[in-house]
Formats: structure tokens, sequence, C-alpha cells
């Protein structure tokens, strides 16, 4: 019997060779219910050739690699000239130009765009959620470029591209191009206003000279940046170009690239403009006014991200429990361990139709649709990134002691978890967006009002919970301090309106009775017995 102790038993097969977008029923569900019937075949094709990409051995090996060998900045080349490169793993460059083949910066020019994009994000967060970066500020970067037609017309067409070209050359010379963004200083964190980084006018029309720092950078390989600084009329937005047309190297010097919890595969940059050519993006002292649809569009991306986080680890929870066995039976049919897998796929699936329903928002565009998401885009950025790390810390622990290992793929999940978080603004600045759009815009809550309210009648909970938030906002005086609880309440009752009518009955019931209804605990694991949680987590098994 030698060597019967290396024998390998009761160990799950991997999570491999499946459609992460056809194995997601809530996802599935939601596209088919927000693009027209028309668009639906295409949609089909395009997001199951993604989410079998996803799923397969090779793209998830290219993202290890590109985890395990973060970039690296080259302020100098070997003579001494300033050239101010990142250096990235190829694994990265090929899974960008699969992100950027597959349409996730070309929602804006199809019908039905932003949910395509939005699913196709979702499932791409799963293979490596760092090249998400990049391709997100390239698709938010859109319609603040379009406050300027001229520049719409020059810089649009590139980055709505599906051609990945990872060279630095004059734009103009590439058939597709990435965007970044720069608006955080030293000195001001989220307070935008409070940036000191200068813009000189020069005698061209619409021509400036930068001098500055940034303190965050997001994805400075890029060839182009939005960035926010001080003109003569007050806080102003400009594009500055990596290359200049005559092939020169603007003056974006690369302080340094940041030592991060997670996101390693992506490079987040310090950098110092100095004498930086930039050209002015909407009218001088109407900065925040002309970024403010790019960074709405990022803070969704911010929930889809989660989302997808949310999912991948979930779906690893659920896979090991089925195969793994202990004290007699599997660990999926454990009933204490039925009710942590029903409680978080239950947490991921509300994230999931959430996001969908803001991508679908986006697609109509109409008044009434933008009034809702001036209230439900800052509450769902807030509510869904916090749920994100206790879910995926969680479904790590299902995998036990095996959660804990690298190779499990669940503590680069772990790190990953709380960015979003912060990104495109922190908790506090997200909640204390939605009292400003209840002060400032009454429309938005009439909206908001209007979308739960196609599901009154349907759950007492849910109507409850409807009649509590309304009692909430009664009275605004001093609401700064109430302010998360406030964002927490608009959140849930979204996803609850939106579980109630379109997820199946066991799913409705089970969000209603545990988020509305009080009959849920502080931790997962802690729905009424009385549910039907098999069937939740039966529905989130990604079935290879």
């Amino acid at each position: 019997m030698a060597g019967s102790t290396h024998t390998v038993t009761n160990q799950p097969p991997p999570l491999l060779g499946y459609d992460v977008y056809g194995a997601d029923q809530a996802l599935v569900a939601a596209v088919e219910r927000h693009l027209d019937p028309e668009l639906l075949d295409e949609a089909r094709g395009e997001l199951s050739a993604l989410g079998r990409a996803a799923g397969s051995a090779q793209l998830q090996e290219w993202a290890v690699q590109a985890n395990e060998n973060p970039p690296r900045l080259r302020t100098h080349d070997r003579y001494g000239h300033r050239i101010d490169e990142v250096d990235f793993h190829p694994a990265w460059h090929r899974l960008l130009g699969k992100g950027v083949g597959a349409g996730l910066t070309a929602a804006w020019t199809r019908p039905g765009g932003q949910v395509r994009r939005a699913a196709g994000f979702l499932v791409w967060t799963q293979v490596e959620a760092g090249n998400g970066c990049p391709l997100s500020m390239t698709h938010a970067a859109v319609p603040a470029l379009r406050t300027d037609p001229e520049l719409a017309a020059e810089w649009v067409p590139r980055l709505t591209s599906t051609i990945y070209e990872r060279e630095l050359r004059p734009a103009g010379q590439k058939a597709g191009a990435l965007f970044g963004m720069g608006m955080t200083e030293k000195q001001g964190g989220s307070d935008v206003r409070a940036n000191t980084t200068s813009a000189r006018p020069l005698a061209e029309a619409g021509t400036y000279v930068l001098t500055g720092h940034k303190w965050f950078c997001s994805a400075p390989m890029s060839d182009g940046f939005l960035v926010l600084a001080q003109a003569p009329e007050g806080l102003t937005c400009f594009l500055v170009p990596r290359v200049l047309e005559d092939g020169t190297r603007n003056r974006l010097l690369l302080q340094r690239l940041k030592e991060k919890l997670g996101n390693r595969s992506n490079a987040s940059a310090e950098v110092e403009f100095d004498g930086t050519w930039a050209r002015r993006v909407g009218e001088e002292g109407r900065g925040v006014r002309t970024i403010i649809d790019m960074v709405a569009a990022t803070r969704l991306d911010c929930v889809l991200g989660s989302a997808g986080l949310m999912r991948a680890a979930v779906a690893q929870a659920v896979h090991h429990c089925a195969y793994r066995e202990a004290f007699g039976g599997r660990l999926l049919d454990q009933p204490l361990m039925r009710n942590v897998l029903a409680d978080l796929a239950l947490e991921s699936e509300a994230a999931t139709v959430l996001g969908l329903r803001l991508a679908a928002a986006c697609d109509d565009d109409g008044e009434q649709e933008r009034a809702l998401l001036r209230i439900a885009v800052p509450a769902a950025k807030y509510w869904v990134t916090k749920r994100c790390t206790p879910v995926v810390v969680e479904a790590a622990e299902c995998l036990g002691g095996n959660g804990y290992v690298e190779e499990s793929g669940m503590p680069r999940l772990v790190r990953e978890s709380p960015l979003n978080s912060v990104w495109e603004g922190a908790g506090n600045v997200q909640a204390l967006d939605v009292l400003r759009a209840l002060r400032r815009e009454p429309q938005a809550l009439n909206a908001f009002l209007q979308e739960v309210g196609q599901a009154r009648g349907a759950d007492h909970r849910l109507d409850a919970a409807i009649k509590d938030l309304l009692t909430e906002l009664a009275d605004l005086e001093g609401a700064q301090a109430r302010a998360r609880r406030i964002a927490e309440r608009f959140a849930l009752v979204l996803q609850g309106s939106l579980l109630v009518r379109f997820a199946p009955p066991e799913v409705a019931d089970a969000f209603c009775a545990s988020r509305l209804g009080g009959d849920g605990g502080g931790a997962f694991g802690t729905l009424p017995h009385t549910l039907d949680l098999r069937a939740l987590v039966e529905r989130a098994r990604p079935l290879v």
C-alpha cells in the first residue's frame, strides 16, 4: 500500500470550463428582462462567448499571472531620458485586449449597449478585477467628452473601438485608445474644489499648461486622461493626452506607483504636471458639472464590479460545498451550511438585479430614468460595495482553511473586495450625495417612489419598509448623522421591490423576511429555517 497516503480524496474539482454568464440565472434573467427582444439573440451569443472565455482555464491562469507579476514603473531609459512608462506582464495585456474586444468600452455606440456592457463587465470582473479599471475609465469618459463636440468627434471613436493597441504613440495614429482619470490631490481627497493644480491658458483657444500634482491617477499607462485643475474662472475639466501629436511625450511625470492592498495587477500612480499640455473640456469653472456624468458611470461600475466579485465568491463557495463531504454527507446538504450559502446567494442576486436595473435606466435616458439614477446610483454604490467584503469573506470561510490559501483564488477576491467602496467617493460621500439629491431634486424621490410603487401590495414587509423610509425622510433636519442609514434603506427597498417583481417567489420571500422584515440576524446564515433555502442554493450553483 506504499503511496496510498498520497491519494487525494474529498476535494472538489476546479471550477473551470463553464459559461460564467450562462450559469448565472439571476444575470441571464435580468438581461432578458431589460433588452428589447430583437437584441436578445445577438446579446446571448456575445455574453455566452465572453462567459465561456471567463470560465476557461487559460484566462484564469492569465489572471493569476497578472496578479503575481504586478506592474513596474520605469521613469527613465538606459540613457537617462525621462520616459515615465509602466511595464505590465503579458497576461495583463491579453486580458485587457479581450475586455476591449468584447465591447466593454463600446456601450455608447450600440442599442441596449448599457445593459449588454453591464452584464459583460459583471462577468469580466470575475476573471480579474484589476483590468476593469481602464475599461471603466475609458467607458465613462465618453459622456464627459461629449460636452465638447469637437473633442468627442476626435476621441469617442477611439474610446469605443474594440481594438486594443498598447503602444504609446499619438492617439490619432491608433485604432483604439484607453483613458484614465486624475481628480484626487493630497490636500483635497473627495473635496475636489480644494484642488490646487493650476491651468494657465495658452494662445491657442482651449489649450492650457497644467502645473501641480495628483495623488491618485487611475490607469496611468492610458492614451489620455480627464483631470481637474484651477483655471482663471475656477475648477475646470481638461483632457491630457499621453503623447502629443508630434510624437513627443507630454509632461506627465509618474512619481511612483501605489502599493495597494488589492487590485495588484492594475497600476495607480502619483503624477506631477510640470508644463503639461492640456485641452479644456467644457466651460471654465464648470469642471465638476462636466465630469459628473463620468463619475456617475464609474460609480455604477463599482456596483457592477462588486456584484461580480460577490458572484465569483458565492459560485466558488457553492461549488466547493457541492463536492466536499463532512459528517456523513455533502456540505451542501448540511442545514446550517445551506443557510449560509442561501444567505450569500441572496445578497449576490440582489446586487446583480439592482446593477442591471440601473444600467437599463442609462439606456433609456428619459427624464424619469435620469431622476431615478440621481438617487439610486449613490444609494446602490454605497450599499452594494459595503456588502461586498462581508460576502466575500464569508464565502472564503465556506472553503475552510482552503479558502485562506492563495491557490484557491479566494484571498485575491478578499483583497479586492473593499476597493469599490473607496473608489469614486467612499461611503460617506455616497450617503451625503443621496441627501443632496433629496434636498435639491424632488423629482428624484418621486421617480424612486414610482419605481418601488410598482411592487405595492405584493409583500407586506416591502410595503412597511417603504412607509418606514418615508417616515425617516419626513425630517431631514440634522439628517447628515443619519445619512448612511437613509442610503441603506433606499438601496434595500429598491432591491426588495425588484426581487418581488421579478425574482422567483422563494428569493423575494427570503429577501423581504431577512432584509426588510427583521427576521434575519447580524451574520450570514441566520435566515429563517422555514424558507426554501435549498432552492436558493441550487439557483446559485454554477453547473459545470
